[in-house]
């Protein structure tokens, strides 16, 4: 009898032990309705469309959420987040610096990784030869004339024996990748997840240069889900409950590509099909990769590519560690 007193204990501590580590694991909802405004950083793409997915599941409406997803004003999302009048945005890593490097720095938190690591790259036709950094010198590059971009290329080039001053600066954006690399620009900054999968389609020989593989300082969080600081401290189980319901559009993206395409694309019905179709697949390997789950974010990592940015005097004031991080409000 001892024994099945002392089996019965054990049981009903072992199922109240679970049951405290459920809640922990579970955020708490708002006590109401809570409204959320979501910027987007450009138009729809396959970056937002955990996002898509959160909304058309319900996840958001399960989590007690009113989510409403905009494209960002000609400020950018940052100032749109920064300024209340949107409480959530997607934003990078890189260009959130000079935001977070100013004697009043903006009010914004990255609070979770959309992507676990940087797919972004330097790309050129085949035929130039640009196989490696260093031989982007004596060929031309279309640059969009920020310090941060610049710095990167000359650390590469000149890493791998260039000379970056012999590389011909040419201030403009592609916005065709196909018919901006059939010009004069013989290299161009790209991401892996979109322009990539384009050339690809094309059956277009080409080079790409991953500036993670080149250099891991290089590694950055590129992009990132940003918030509101006021808007965090105030509303912290809103806040909590909506990187939950996103945290679960994205890691239902991540096991389920082609319906996910048709998520975006029934949101977005001017994209094309075949291009979200592919660089969904692509991109539902790399919203976790190799992280435990999706969100995360290594602090030694986002610190590692702002000491260098200190290191090299490209921001306004030196950022401090964990400069416009928050690992608190993922789950």
């Amino acid at each position: 009898m001892k024994k099945i007193v002392a089996l019965l204990l054990v049981l009903v501590m072992s199922l109240s032990l679970a049951g405290c580590g459920d809640s922990n694991d579970t955020p708490a909802k708002p006590a109401e309705t809570a409204d959320i405004t979501m910027v987007l950083d450009w138009t729809p793409n396959t970056n937002h469309t955990g996002l898509y997915v959160a909304q058309e599941k319900g996840f958001f409406k399960d989590n007690n959420l009113n989510v409403t997803i905009v494209q960002p004003p000609d400020g950018g999302a940052t100032q749109m987040v920064a300024s209340g009048d949107a409480q959530f945005g997607i934003e990078f890593q890189d260009t959130m610096a000079p935001a977070l490097a100013q004697s009043e720095p903006l009010p914004i938190t990255a609070v979770a990784a959309v992507l676990q690591h940087n797919t972004s790259g330097l790309v050129s036709l085949k035929k130039t030869g640009i196989d490696s950094f260093g031989k982007m010198e004596g060929h031309s590059y279309a640059t969009w004339d920020s310090p941060t971009e610049q710095a990167i290329l000359k650390t590469l080039c000149e890493k791998d024996g260039g000379d970056f001053s012999k590389v011909n600066m040419i201030s403009t954006y592609v916005e065709d990748i196909v018919a901006g690399l059939n010009s004069d620009i013989e290299s161009v900054w790209i991401y892996a997840g979109w322009d990539k999968i384009k050339l690809e389609m094309e059956n277009i020989d080409h080079n790409f240069l991953l500036f993670k593989d080149a250099d891991p300082v290089f590694d950055y969080y590129t992009p990132v889900l940003i918030a509101n600081n006021d808007y965090l401290e105030k509303n912290a189980d809103a806040s909590k409950a909506f990187i939950a319901a996103v945290k679960k559009g994205y890691e239902y993206a991540a096991e389920n590509p082609d319906e996910a395409a048709d998520i975006l694309l029934k949101a977005a019905p001017e994209l094309d099909k075949d291009l979200v179709k592919k660089s969904q697949a692509y991109l539902s390997t790399q919203y976790i990769a190799d992280a435990k789950s999706w969100g995360v974010i290594d602090p030694k990592r986002w610190n590692a590519f702002y000491d260098w940015l200190n290191e090299n005097k490209l921001v306004e004031n030196e950022l401090p560690e964990n400069a416009g991080l928050s690992t608190d409000y993922l789950s």
